[in-house]
């Protein structure tokens, strides 16, 4: 299982937030670029980076941190938050992004995530499902949709995805435990699926029980800035 640190940021600074509250926001600090290059000496090779600003105004804002982190590191980076056009796509692949999020515009347009899928690979799009009360939540999880996650993956596993990345949303930066459950039953549902767990990670053995429920990857945040989780321990 690849465990895979995550750094969001609100105007340039790394933050996290609790159940996605923007009122709910702590500053861990001031460049995320060092941060990233923190994570790549503890020989960590991935990353998870959400543009919460871009999640909130449907764009990607934080241009000059992403190329900054890409361009002072080897990491495996995968960006989320707010992006909804070709050119986006096309311009953080071309800045050394690995894979990118797709949320809100994956339940908005599936005819235009379609398209991207055949034009730019499946291997590079990750389906972002965040829940609240299984149902998907969209535009930096201010508004939930009416579609159910079951329903959002299937249609979307017909295409070809394989990547998608789950945030419960009531977990998200309380440190209070994954939902192994909701996880488990995904799992069970779409066995293909290469499912990333995110939200609630608190320890070492919530990770242990993410592994051993077969999850491909589990993202973790807050317990690594919270000092809950060294960078060390990442290394299952």
């Amino acid at each position: 299982m690849k465990v895979i640190p995550a750094i969001d940021i609100i105007g340039g600074q790394c933050v996290r937030l609790s159940q996605g509250d923007y009122a709910q926001k702590k500053v861990y600090a001031e460049n995320p670029v060092a941060i990233a290059k923190t994570i790549e000496e503890a020989k960590i090779e991935h990353l998870h980076l959400v543009d919460l600003d871009g999640a909130r105004q449907g764009k990607v804002i934080n241009w000059k941190v992403i190329e900054e982190i890409c361009s002072n590191t080897s990491l495996n980076i995968d960006v989320g938050g707010g992006i909804k056009t070709n050119q986006e796509i096309t311009q953080l692949l071309n800045l050394g992004v690995s894979q990118v999020n797709l949320g809100s515009i994956a339940v908005n347009d599936f005819k235009k995530v379609s398209g991207w899928v055949s034009e730019f690979g499946a291997d590079k799009i990750i389906l972002s499902a965040d829940v609240r009360d299984e149902r998907i939540a969209i535009n930096g999880w201010t508004e939930t949709s009416l579609l159910t996650i079951q329903d959002f993956i299937s249609r979307y596993l017909d295409i070809g995805i394989t990547y998608v990345t789950c945030t419960d949303i009531s977990k998200d930066g309380m440190l209070a435990g994954p939902n192994l459950a909701l996880y488990k039953n995904l799992i069970r549902q779409f066995p293909s699926l290469k499912l990333i767990a995110s939200g609630g990670v608190r320890s070492v053995d919530d990770l242990i029980q993410l592994k051993s429920a077969g999850l491909h990857g589990a993202i973790v945040g807050k317990a690594i800035y919270e000092g809950r989780i060294s960078l060390q321990e990442l290394h299952l």
